[in-house]
């Protein structure tokens, strides 16, 4: 019987998704190549050309079931939020109030709910 999780589609972006079985390589996009949606160069069995992705690999491997104790989709939010502040400030166009948006959504993720009063 096969395994299940090789039968596993995972989204890479861009309406683009691969059989987490066929995948054999990922490799992050870094500098100038990286943005506007280019994060991750997966390697596909039986595609000659690494696929552009616009999921970072550490998400990539998560929805293929690797390394699922250490990948955080929060982490991976405020890291994609760093980038796009960052990028931003270069090009000296800063809206706070979508960076202040995007900020206060990833911080209400990490946020614990209220521990319940102690009456004794």
């Amino acid at each position: 019987m096969a395994d299940a999780r090789g039968q596993r589609m995972v989204f890479l972006g861009f309406g683009k998704w691969a059989r987490a079985d066929r995948i054999y390589a990922l490799e992050p996009i870094v500098g100038q190549s990286r943005g506007g949606g280019s994060r991750t160069r997966v390697w596909v069995d039986g595609i000659e050309e690494p696929v552009v992705a616009s999921r970072t690999e550490r998400t990539i491997l998560h929805d293929m079931g690797q390394d699922a104790n250490t990948a955080s989709p929060v982490l991976d939010e405020a890291l994609d939020l760093a980038e796009r502040l960052a990028a931003a400030a270069e090009e000296g166009r800063v809206d706070l109030a979508d960076l202040g948006r995007r900020a206060r959504r990833v911080l209400e993720k990490t946020a614990r709910p209220p521990e319940p009063e102690q009456l004794f």
